[in-house]
């Protein structure tokens, strides 16, 4: 793949412009290095060598990724990935080599969306990245972060009782299901929040809203329906939602 071919980003046609556009820009290259990184990882890892020169991770629009050199010409028409990920390959543990090129790719992927939206107002730009954050990030997938909340979810062995649901870990459930995306690997069980119901409103989960659990009914609701925000959440060590809050249980014996 020659250096103009990926300037272009790979076929993706003419520079994204839109919110959407651009975020859909972002979505298939982020795809792209997680496949890299996750799934392909075997050639991935063969191709890093170390004997050879300054090699960067790319991903591209149409979704695929590559290993090359960097650009030569200065500056280049879009920011360039991390240079150099191969000559840390053989120095470091494995797991800790693909988390740092993860890390640097995060970067990367947040760099081209932004050159992409420097033309965008403060809304938009603001918008945009609320999109972008609300999925793991490379990292999180390829050292296991998201994964494991999601099995802490699941196991309720420590000593808080549902309060792991609630306010210590209020913001998972939105990662829980974006982690069941093709392209992250994860098991087909994942969707045990698909018929979580709000007790308020009666809306069925989605993951692109907060939602908060009662320690007492132990049900759900939408932070906007009980006016519980993410960071409000982190400071309650035991939620207790408004029905539970107004009604009057006998003490028990």
């Amino acid at each position: 793949m020659d250096a103009s071919y990926r300037r272009a980003g790979a076929g993706s046609g003419s520079a994204p412009r839109s919110v959407d556009d651009i975020y859909k820009d972002y979505r298939a290259r982020r795809s792209a290095i997680l496949r890299a990184l996750t799934h392909d990882v075997e050639e991935f890892y063969a191709l890093c060598d170390p004997d050879k020169e300054n090699l960067c991770l790319y991903g591209y629009a149409n979704e695929a990724w590559e290993v090359a050199l960097p650009a030569e010409e200065v500056p280049t028409e879009l920011p360039e990935p991390a240079l150099g990920i191969n000559f840390a390959r053989d120095g470091m543990n494995r797991r800790d080599w693909l988390a740092l090129v993860a890390v640097h790719s995060d970067s990367w992927l947040v760099s081209v969306a932004f050159y992409y939206a420097a033309r965008l107002n403060r809304n938009d730009r603001k918008r945009l990245f609320g999109m972008m954050n609300d999925l793991p990030t490379v990292f999180e997938v390829v050292s296991g972060g998201v994964k494991q909340s999601k099995e802490r979810d699941r196991s309720g062995t420590d000593n808080s009782g549902r309060n792991k649901l609630s306010a210590k870990q209020t913001s998972e459930p939105r990662l829980e299901n974006n982690a069941r995306e093709p392209d992250e690997g994860y098991d087909e069980d994942d969707g045990n929040h698909s018929e979580t119901l709000c007790g308020t409103c009666g809306g069925i989960y989605s993951a692109d809203e907060f939602w908060i659990g009662c320690d007492v009914c132990e049900k759900w609701y939408h932070g906007k329906c009980v006016k519980i925000t993410p960071a409000k959440a982190e400071s309650i060590k035991q939620y207790k939602c408004p029905s539970c809050c107004n009604s009057k249980r006998p003490r028990p014996l």
